[in-house]
């Protein structure tokens, strides 16, 4: 019998203002397709193998899936926005029709197995280059990582199932709940560093949202606890001036020390503006030539958050009803951690639009100089897909993951360098992946790119353990899928993988 593959095309051209529903849709569906093999001959692994009357059914699915793309151009979101400045870098699952029909793609794709996902979760290592060394008996015996988020939801259920038997826990929220938070975000964080490196013991910890002293607290508990590496999918935009300045990455680096950080590169590269003030003679100023109004479509009732940071200046940042012209919410930079930042939070009314505004206070408009704005829980009318990599990733102490397709191209919503701090993001990995604790969704987004890293550099140190976290960042830059012959603001150095 002849047996046919097929790949999921993801559709690269929409409009400006196009919906985030054909990312996750086909989010949903490379799960049950390719994923890119980082070998030298750049060879693509089919994930299934199915016959003619398989591929006729599927095909008909295809049809029906873009008609109903075409049908919800103006639904769903690219990710669920918390009721704090944290937020999850993984896209949130789709809805409704959009969902269902992925899921019968994936069902058609996929034959009856017993276990699906670990199948699907051994096929991803294979990707990585695990399981030689696995045979190979290195399996991140001796080291420890920490994961750094905000959901843990049932994680004592997840203990010696996708998580380490000896796993230890620390909340710094003022609550001191690790799991008070209805997400199981760090959960699959956990899991992916678990399966690539399944004999590493793992540390789980939280922080008070919108307290960056907890935060710091929490990477200096996971230190004291004799942390290697460290892995965040979780960004704070307004952290940092942008460009990996301030005293929180200042005190950042002294904490980490001889330790490796992994944090996502962020799904913001839709959602972002930076460069210098362009401003009218009124102060305001001008997105793009005559355009005070920056217009922003939010993803769903959650709140949104709109975060502008920069080194110096008198910045003043406004969100208004675009019909009424009534102020939503306001705020003027203030110097604090080294930085001059601004925050408007708001809760969004669905029949309503919403714009940003922003205006130089400075009496001499020339002082101002170069900003960046992130919009959390919505999409901006007007963006700049450069130095979109928010904190913590934007530091020089940290490792920015960024996220690719099966083909190795970036993925629509993944951040992009370049930043003054360094060469922009440093890897890359592919999503999504497979997960054992949540079998009908893979991981996706930035968020799971992150720890694919983490869990890599966990087997490379555990087999060198007298190297110093420089030299196993050096390797594994040196060893990385070269996507593109020198560095990249988007693909960064390469797709992380073990030397094979």
């Amino acid at each position: 019998m002849n047996l046919h593959y097929l790949r999921i095309l993801r559709l690269e051209h929409f409009s400006k203002w196009h919906s985030d529903s054909g990312e996750k849709a086909f989010a949903q569906a490379e799960g049950c397709g390719y994923r890119f093999i980082p070998t030298g001959s750049r060879r693509l692994q089919p994930a299934i193998h199915f016959s003619i009357s398989q591929s006729a059914l599927v095909l008909a699915a295809v049809l029906v899936m873009l008609l109903a793309l075409w049908a919800s151009a103006g639904d769903s979101a690219c990710f669920v926005s918390p009721k704090g400045t944290s937020f999850d870098q993984e896209p949130p699952p789709s809805r409704g029709l959009l969902q269902r029909v992925a899921q019968s793609v994936h069902t058609a794709m996929r034959p009856h197995r017993e276990d699906p996902a670990r199948e699907e979760v051994h096929a991803a290592l294979e990707s990585l280059g695990v399981t030689g060394w696995h045979r190979a008996g290195h399996r991140g015996r001796g080291i420890r990582v920490a994961v750094l988020d905000s959901g843990f939801k049932g994680y004592r259920q997840a203990i010696g199932k996708v998580l380490t038997i000896t796993t230890k826990v620390k909340s710094f929220r003022l609550d001191g709940q690790l799991d008070a938070r209805d997400s199981q975000h760090g959960i699959l964080c956990a899991e992916v560093i678990h399966h690539i490196a399944p004999e590493a013991e793992l540390l789980l910890t939280n922080w008070e949202p919108e307290t960056p002293s907890a935060f710091l607290q929490a990477v200096r508990w996971a230190v004291t606890e004799g942390a290697h590496i460290l892995s965040c999918s979780i960004i704070m935009p307004a952290w940092s001036d942008g460009e990996g300045g301030g005293d929180i990455h200042r005190q950042l680096r002294q904490i980490l020390g001889d330790r490796l950080l992994f944090a996502s590169a962020g799904n913001t590269a839709q959602r972002h503006w930076a460069g210098m003030l362009q401003s009218d003679p009124q102060g305001y100023h001008h997105w793009v030539k005559g355009k005070r109004d920056n217009l922003i479509r939010p993803f769903s009732n959650d709140r949104v958050s709109v975060e502008l940071c920069s080194a110096a200046g008198q910045l003043e940042l406004l969100v208004v009803e675009t019909s009424t012209g009534r102020e939503v919410g306001r705020a003027r930079t203030q110097a604090q951690d080294g930085c001059c930042n601004a925050v408007v939070r708001f809760d969004p009314d669905p029949n309503r639009g919403y714009a940003i505004r922003l205006r130089n206070l400075a009496r001499h408009q020339s002082l101002a100089g170069s900003f960046h704005l992130t919009c959390l829980g919505g999409k901006l009318q007007y963006t700049t897909l450069r130095g979109s990599i928010p904190f913590p990733g934007d530091g020089d102490e940290v490792i920015a993951v960024g996220a690719v397709d099966s083909r190795g191209r970036r993925l629509p919503y993944s951040s992009c360098g370049p930043l003054t701090s360094g060469l922009k993001p440093d890897l890359t990995a592919c999503v999504p992946f497979p997960s054992v604790w949540r079998p009908d969704q893979p991981f996706s987004g930035t968020s799971a790119a992150a720890p694919q890293a983490a869990g890599i550099a966990a087997i490379l140190w555990a087999r060198h353990p007298n190297w110093s976290s420089q030299r196993v960042r050096q390797e594994l830059i040196r060893t990385a899928h070269k996507v593109r012959p020198e560095h990249c603001i988007e693909t960064g150095h390469g797709l992380v993988q073990l030397p094979r």
